[in-house]
């Protein structure tokens, strides 16, 4: 009995730290742009989401940064790739915290290192989503099948985000340097990054007795 309990508490403990990654994801560009324009005043809305480091907001998304990467260093999957992909996704998360963009102008290293590392970390976000979220169980329940429909189409979206954004800097960006195009697609793939891992930590289609396929 006692071994069942101890069972159940791990398992909602990770459900809810899926879920705690879910919502830092999704809040984040949010709690930022409401941040700048409550508390700092001024534009709320810069060219990415990277920026507002160099704002009063910067201890804000440095925070949220290192709270993911945390929680992606402590999650334990289903096998080996799982914990390889979330220390990964975890150490481009702090690589994105501590090597900052540059405010305006040209890239320098550090801020080559940040992109790269926001490229990165997205990517490896959206393959998780995309094929280890939606491994098949041997006898999948129905929300199982609805629950990887979610997690397809989260990765798709974080994939398509990511590549308008290379897209915008290769032929956009030049004509348009005040565009804040890219904070909405990377508040996207956020928010898709977010649902995803909500859907994972059992908020969204979470399995019933009821569901099982028979």
């Amino acid at each position: 009995m006692e071994k069942n309990v101890g069972k159940n508490d791990m398992t909602y403990s990770y459900l809810a730290l899926r879920k705690a990654v879910g919502w830092i994801g999704i809040l984040l560009p949010f709690a930022l742009v409401l941040g700048k324009l409550l508390i700092f005043r001024g534009d709320p809305f810069l060219k990415n989401i990277s920026v507002y480091y160099h704002t009063g907001m910067r201890d804000l998304l440095v925070g949220a940064l290192c709270a993911i990467a945390l929680f992606l260093f402590f999650y334990k999957g289903y096998d080996k790739w799982d914990n390889i992909a979330a220390t990964l996704a975890g150490i481009f998360a702090l690589g994105i915290a501590f090597f900052p963009t540059v405010k305006e102008g040209e890239y320098n290293w550090v801020a080559y290192v940040h992109y790269y590392c926001a490229a990165g970390f997205l990517t490896i976000l959206a393959l998780i989503s995309l094929f280890l979220f939606t491994r098949k169980e041997t006898s999948p329940t129905r929300r199982k099948i609805k629950r990887n429909k979610i997690y397809i189409l989260c990765g798709s979206v974080m994939i398509a985000s990511l590549m308008s954004i290379e897209v915008f800097f290769l032929f956009s960006e030049a004509k348009h340097p005040d565009s804040n195009f890219v904070f909405w697609a990377e508040t996207i793939a956020l928010v898709a990054f977010g649902i995803s891992w909500l859907t994972k930590g059992g908020t969204l289609y979470p399995d019933r007795k009821a569901d099982k396929r028979k």
